[in-house]
């Protein structure tokens, strides 16, 4: 399977947003992952509605919204109004997660559930059936620029044996590499969410990394 590049739009330039959007897109970027956090689930905020709400509105390709929130059911229906093809939420958001993908279901989206680097693969595999895609934090959530964190690795073999049985594809977030990018790519990951550990402030243009990531 092609690999899925999804720049994490939390890392763009704000000033210029319809440019990057614009170069993103012809770079070749598949999905843009927009951050959602409430300053409780992780100790950050992440983008604000009306950004969010530009880049769905005028972005020519899909795009994914990651709820790092306490309560994500609560705002399924909104990002879903606003054009989110795929919604994830965390499995650690507690014991009414099943019926929060649900929500995802029915307001027309992909079924996203994200899995923190301490949760292990065995808690979430009940709710494997539910999903389109599962996104493995291989940083502990919040904040761009952290140092990945090996022993995800070992989770991502056992979601990745899982894969057929469950149906799902399997995308990772957090210090995406050229070289983790390369290592998961043959591991069984087919979406990587670009930040700035391979695409974004490297004084180069998009256009010229982009091929370089997919053919990794």
């Amino acid at each position: 399977m092609e690999k899925l590049l999804c720049p994490s739009m939390m890392c763009a330039d704000f000033g210029d947003l319809a440019g990057e959007v614009s170069r993103l897109e012809g770079a070749g970027a598949d999905l843009f992952h927009l951050d959602v956090m409430d300053g409780q689930f992780v100790p950050n905020f992440g983008m604000g509605l009306q950004d969010i709400e530009y880049i769905c509105k005028h972005a020519k390709i899909p795009c994914d919204v990651h709820l790092m929130t306490q309560t994500p059911g609560d705002y399924v229906e909104k990002f879903a109004d606003l054009g989110a093809k795929l919604i994830y939420v965390h499995a650690e958001t507690g014991p009414n997660v099943a019926r929060t993908l649900q929500k995802i279901a029915d307001a027309g989206a992909k079924v996203g559930l994200a899995v923190n680097p301490g949760t292990a693969a065995a808690t979430v595999e009940p709710l494997l059936n539910l999903v389109d895609y599962v996104l493995v934090m291989t940083v502990n959530p919040g904040f761009a620029g952290q140092k990945f964190i090996p022993f995800v690795e070992e989770k991502i073999d056992l979601l990745a044996a899982w894969k057929e049985k469950y149906g799902f594809g399997m995308v990772v977030d957090g210090a995406c590499s050229p070289e983790v990018i390369a290592r998961l790519s043959r591991r069984g990951v087919e979406g990587f969410v670009l930040g700035t550990s391979a695409l974004f402030g490297k004084g180069r243009a998009y256009k010229d990394i982009m091929p370089e990531l997919r053919a990794l």
